[in-house]
């Protein structure tokens, strides 16, 4: 049985780490490249950087942060928001990112998914997705819709649809993050994320909803998900990652022990 990865996540805007609620309502809470740092030596098996506002305000991502972030911790590290194109993956790669995150962009012009795979190799494509549960309708059959921009725009595109079209396309991993259970701490979207885990062949990472240890058991488990992301349950301090690991290794939930 492989191990379960547990990944914090760094909600980045105008360079201060980030957290908010149903993807509403952020408040700055801390400077992201030390809380990465603190992470990594807790025992996190890998990071993900989100810049949130970058692709709203189409503008570049901040690369200065991405960098002194790769400086500071040796696990692999994810970055997101404002990839607009290869230039844009080249330069995070060079920066020190060991994946690149694709979100708004891919779904309005999903050919950047294969120049990404083809340029880096398909491990390097990481599919964000942003789902909204919505009513079922012929158009959304699994009542999941694509949402891009930071929430802020639906797309009628059904998501397990999307995540289906992905991989065919080169992405080697998603990201499955739930609006409505955003920074609830009210556990994950369980069908959501059992749903696509259950109809793809690369690696499902669980987004939004985490508020204690038990949530994470939940999806990775019921939820079939391959890894778990956290952010407000550790911002906040509630939990320590290698707490976390402890208990879901108590559980018979294999995670990597670093200590």
């Amino acid at each position: 049985m492989l191990s379960k990865r547990i990944i914090p996540c760094l909600d980045v805007r105008d360079g201060k780490l980030t957290k908010g609620i149903k993807f509403k309502g952020n408040v700055d809470i801390g400077d992201p490249v030390e809380a990465a740092r603190e992470y990594y030596e807790q025992g996190a098996d890998e990071i993900v950087f989100y810049d949130i506002t970058a692709s709203a305000d189409g503008r570049d991502i901040m690369i200065d942060v991405v960098r002194r972030v790769a400086q500071t911790i040796f696990i692999p590290f994810s970055v997101g928001g404002g990839i607009r194109n290869l230039e844009d993956m080249r330069r995070v790669i060079l920066a020190g990112a060991e994946k690149v995150s694709v979100n708004s962009t891919a779904v309005t012009d999903p050919k950047i998914i294969t120049q990404g795979a083809q340029a880096f190799g398909s491990q390097c494509i990481v599919l964000g997705m942003d789902v909204k549960k919505v009513e079922m309708s012929g158009k959304i059959p699994s009542g999941y819709e694509i949402v891009i921009n930071g929430g802020r725009k639906y797309m009628g595109i059904d998501a397990l649809w999307w995540a289906k079209e992905a991989e065919n396309l080169g992405a080697g991993e998603i990201c499955l993050n739930s609006i409505d259970a955003d920074g609830t701490q009210n556990g994950y979207e369980l069908n959501l994320t059992a749903l696509i885990s259950e109809n793809v062949n690369i690696p499902v990472i669980a987004s939004g909803g985490a508020g204690k240890p038990e949530h994470l058991a939940e999806v990775l488990t019921e939820g079939k998900a391959d890894a778990a992301l956290i952010a407000s349950m550790v911002h906040y301090r509630t939990y320590t990652i290698a707490g976390i690991k402890k208990y879901l290794n108590e559980h018979q939930i294999k995670t990597r022990l670093y200590w």
